[in-house]
């Protein structure tokens, strides 16, 4: 049997068609994997030619279980790492819509999923490093994403970076304008945003408007992303269409995504953070410093899991730890904001 080269396909081939196979061939009884109801944080549109398999992490909120769609590139082995059940797409179906049940088989204990708490938005390296001291399922789909999930209670937390274009402050505008009282702001981390460019810079890009030269070729972030959100405001600051510039509709949904493009040579240039240039060794032209926080519910704070989240970023241990990436303000990590108001 021929397995596809692919890290994710592979996996899936292997689950589908070589597991039976061998179970059969040693008449061995067929162990199908734990399946269980879940309710889907965002749509996930299908092709009507293919049965498609799906990656999705799991979380509990109360007593809801919440499955997110992970990437669905069959190169994307850290999808499979994140993955908590698989969601079969049946052919000559086009998919599902946000919010519907499905059914997922599970690839980890259910117990041990209702241990995580839920992360859905903004991507930031900084995400990973918390996962790594505590019980964290992250999901990127930018930070509009993650006041959607929020709003609709399908994450505990969700991380944001947009900038009010009225005042320059990032995010405290987004609890008057989305949501209640019971909402609270807890500051993250300062991180410096630039242009992502190859050692040594051979194309000679300086700034926004080197986008526009006739060989650069540039690598987006996916709509709703605040990174794509203070793109636009730079291009519209000078006078730039982004019709103007080759690659503008070419999305990639993380930092790290941006920087593989440009350290390929796929792109020529990315929007990005200056600790996934430093990730990738490439050069990184300074533009702005910008607020990476989180979004969270008020009765959340009083939960096991986020205490332990806010333990960790408050600790000299996350300090530590950023300050080794480059790029990074902890100065004010962990304090809550309340409708403007910081305590």
């Amino acid at each position: 049997m021929g397995i596809p080269g692919y890290p994710v396909s592979a996996f899936i081939s292997a689950e589908t068609f070589l597991k039976p196979l061998i179970e059969n061939y040693l008449l061995q009884k067929k162990q199908n994997r734990s399946k269980i109801k879940a309710v889907l944080s965002r749509a996930i549109p299908s092709s009507l030619k293919h049965r498609e398999i799906v990656r999705v992490t799991l979380g509990f909120i109360d007593d809801k279980l919440i499955a997110t769609p992970l990437s669905r590139g069959a190169g994307v082995s850290m999808s499979l790492v994140k993955a908590d059940a698989l969601l079969e797409i049946p052919r000559n179906y086009e998919g599902y819509q946000k919010s519907e049940e499905v059914e997922v088989s599970l690839l980890r204990p259910l117990e041990e999923i209702g241990e995580y708490l839920i992360s859905i938005g903004s991507h930031d390296i900084v995400m990973d490093l918390i996962a790594d001291e505590v019980n964290l399922s992250s999901t990127h789909t930018g930070s509009m994403g993650g006041v959607t999930a929020l709003k609709r209670g399908q994450t505990h937390i969700a991380p944001v970076h947009i900038l009010n274009e009225q005042n320059g402050v990032y995010n405290e505008f987004l609890l008057d304008k989305y949501f209640d009282d019971e909402t609270v702001l807890i500051r993250g981390v300062e991180r410096e945003q630039g242009l992502i460019v190859p050692k040594d810079n051979p194309k000679n890009i300086f700034g926004i408007s080197d986008l526009l030269k006739e060989n650069i070729t540039f690598i987006n972030r996916q709509r709703g992303a605040g990174t794509r959100i203070l793109l636009d405001y730079l291009l519209k600051k000078s006078g730039i269409s982004s019709s103007e510039i080759t690659g503008y509709e070419r999305e990639a949904t993380t930092h790290m995504a941006c920087a593989t493009a440009v350290k390929s040579g796929s792109a020529d240039v990315a929007l990005g953070i200056k600790a996934a240039a430093q990730v990738m060794d490439l050069d990184f032209l300074p533009i702005t410093f910008e607020n990476y926080d989180f979004l969270v519910k008020k009765e959340t704070l009083s939960d096991e899991r986020m205490k332990s989240f806010l333990n960790f970023i408050r600790s000299q241990r996350f300090k530590e730890k950023i300050r080794d990436l480059g790029g990074y303000n902890a100065g004010e990590t962990g304090k809550l904001i309340f409708k403007g108001e910081i305590s």
